[in-house]
């Protein structure tokens, strides 16, 4: 092998290793972003969080909520909401496991929202502050708890804007604001 070829070999052995480590730092960024949106559901959702919880309304992304909110929430299923949604020891162990592992621990979501409502949090109430009071009791939407009435995949943990739609019953005004 001549100089020239050892040479060459050598730039395209550090050309090889630059764009790996521009890879590998692509995917970190990418990865970090998802799971700080906290919007996301993680990749494995216990099938028990899916048949309980998802079973009466949208199931929450666990990063929505800092941990002390799901915390309490797991502790009081005997009075969630106004609803009874006790579950049996093991149920509630494994989801509440798989909640506080993938809880908020972003700035988003550090505080605690009053009554530890979603709905109810900083973020979400400054992300809706466009949305008509009258918007939330429009039969299609209900509450601002529901989700799947404007997030059409939001059952599947994506919020994005492309999948948004304007629920049933929404009026003109209030559509020219949703898109400022």
């Amino acid at each position: 092998m001549t100089q020239t070829d050892m040479e060459n070999d050598m730039k395209t052995s550090r050309a090889l290793r630059s764009l790996a480590m521009i890879a590998m730092m692509t995917i970190a960024v990418i990865s970090s972003a998802q799971a700080d949106s906290g919007r996301m559901l993680p990749a494995k959702v216990p099938a028990a969080y899916t048949q309980e919880c998802a079973a009466c309304h949208t199931a929450y992304p666990p990063g929505m909520l800092p941990k002390a909110s799901w915390q309490r929430i797991m502790r009081g299923l005997d009075k969630h909401y106004g609803t009874d949604a006790t579950l049996d020891e093991a149920s509630v162990n494994q989801i509440s496991g798989w909640l506080q592992a993938h809880a908020g621990t972003y700035k988003r979501v550090a505080e605690e929202p009053p009554q530890d409502r979603i709905t109810q949090s900083a973020w979400f109430v400054r992300k809706h502050r466009k949305i008509e009071p009258a918007a939330w009791k429009l039969v299609s939407v209900k509450s601002a708890a529901n989700c799947v009435a404007c997030h059409t995949r939001a059952d599947q943990g994506d919020y994005e804007d492309d999948t948004r739609r304007f629920p049933a019953g929404l009026d003109a005004r209030s559509r020219r604001a949703w898109n400022d």
